[in-house]
């Protein structure tokens, strides 16, 4: 199994690593954890790390696979610190891993009966950092991801089997969006006046905006975190719009 990401290299730091020798938990498991721990308690995975006194970036998406492709593991430092801040115990976080043999059923128990602030049954989208949308041709003709730029993130309450997620990097879409907050958007889904929507054009590029309003010619996309002029947009130079139906903050 691979080493934590910010481990040392020392063959001493492996041996007394507690991850790496808990068999049962593979990398998604422990990152399902993170995130179950973090809504368990109301909070997203960025909303966590800040708690513990990390970057808020620590537990992004675009974290957990480098950009070889290769998984990217927590510290055992970063855990024990999340696990410090909310009262958990290391036998608790295993089990919200749900990883094999951790005895999930509890979990799933009280899931059920309503006594977590956690969500449904997850479901993996394929999850992108906004800052690599320009790295290559991400999406289908139809605003379908492709390529091996995505990753895979769980996500409960999103029916939506077109849907796929973005996680905002940067500070141009302060204070509504976040860097580290994660939208999850559909290609499919209806798009009315106020909406906000992940844009598409014509030479590829990928932007967050408002709608202003909409006819079959085109639309007027305004910003989302200012009050400046919106731009009218042919139909013609926009390849798809995404209505952003869920974010993270």
């Amino acid at each position: 199994m691979a080493k934590l990401a910010t481990e040392p290299n020392d063959e001493e730091g492996r041996v007394n690593n507690p991850i790496i020798h808990t068999q049962m938990l593979q990398h998604g498991d422990v990152w399902r954890g993170i995130d179950r721990l973090a809504a368990k308690h109301g909070l997203s995975a960025s909303g966590l790390a800040r708690r513990a006194g990390l970057d808020p970036t620590a537990f992004n998406p675009s974290k957990r696979i480098t950009r070889e492709g290769r998984p990217r593991w927590p510290s055992t430092e970063s855990v024990a610190k999340i696990l410090a801040v909310t009262g958990e115990s290391f036998s608790s976080f295993v089990q919200l891993t749900g990883a094999a043999g951790s005895s999930s059923g509890g979990y799933d128990d009280a899931l059920g009966g309503g006594r977590l602030a956690v969500r449904p049954t997850a479901r993996a989208l394929p999850i992108i950092a906004l800052e690599r949308l320009g790295e290559g041709e991400c999406f289908s003709t139809d605003g379908q991801p492709k390529g091996e730029s995505w990753g895979r993130m769980s996500f409960g309450t999103v029916n939506d089997r077109g849907a796929f997620a973005i996680e905002i990097s940067g500070r141009e879409l302060d204070p509504i969006y976040r860097d580290g907050d994660v939208v999850v958007v559909s290609p499919s889904a209806e798009i009315r006046r106020g909406d906000r929507v992940v844009v598409q054009s014509g030479d590829g590029s990928v932007r967050i905006r408002r709608v202003g309003r909409q006819d079959a010619d085109g639309v007027l996309l305004e910003p989302v975190a200012s009050a400046g002029a919106g731009e009218y947009v042919p139909a013609a130079q926009t390849r798809w719009i995404a209505r952003i139906l869920w974010a993270s903050q």
